[in-house]
């Protein structure tokens, strides 16, 4: 009689370790809806993004075949190290003066040319992100930002069946 009633205590931490060690599991490997550490957060083949801290709003194409973000700059000029651009008129216009951080030789099919790359930062949904970024003059297409796969590759998947999937929500670039 003694030896079944270990039996059956030893059954029931059996199931209740089990359940537990389950429920853990589940909880670990339940997506989150606000995206877990690590965990990379889709978005669509357009989103908005904003640009801080001048809280500009741009529309951006996700290209996965870019390995470089890439951001309209008219009028650009570069003069001791800092290059002097104004946004698009239709994105307000801004004048942006940036220190350059690197140089990019960019080579297409039909071009090779020398552009510069600044750092900022881009947010996208609720993830503020410092980037670097190439600028040249994008007025003949349609998208005033690219965003490749130097920003996709740690914190996003794409759904090109979707766009506007998360609209920017960072809070001010000061808390960065």
């Amino acid at each position: 009689m003694e030896n079944r009633a270990k039996r059956f205590r030893l059954s029931i931490i059996f199931q209740s370790v089990g359940l537990i060690f389950f429920l853990v599991l589940m909880i670990l490997l339940s997506p989150s809806e606000n995206g877990g550490a690590g965990e990379k957060i889709t978005i669509g083949e357009v989103e908005e993004v904003l640009l801080l801290p001048w809280r500009v709003r741009l529309p951006a194409r996700i290209d996965t075949g870019a390995a470089t973000s890439s951001l309209d700059a008219r009028e650009l000029k570069v003069e001791n190290n800092i290059v002097e651009f104004k946004l698009p008129k239709e994105y307000g216009g801004m004048l942006l003066r940036l220190p350059v951080v690197d140089w990019l030789d960019i080579r297409s099919a039909d071009f090779k040319e020398r552009r510069p790359v600044v750092e900022i930062i881009l947010c996208i949904g609720a993830n503020p992100i410092r980037t670097q970024v190439t600028l040249n003059d994008r007025s003949m297409v349609r998208y005033p930002l690219i965003v490749g796969r130097n920003i996709l590759k740690e914190n996003f998947v794409v759904d090109c069946m979707q766009s506007n999937c998360l609209p920017p929500s960072c809070r001010e670039a000061s808390s960065q």
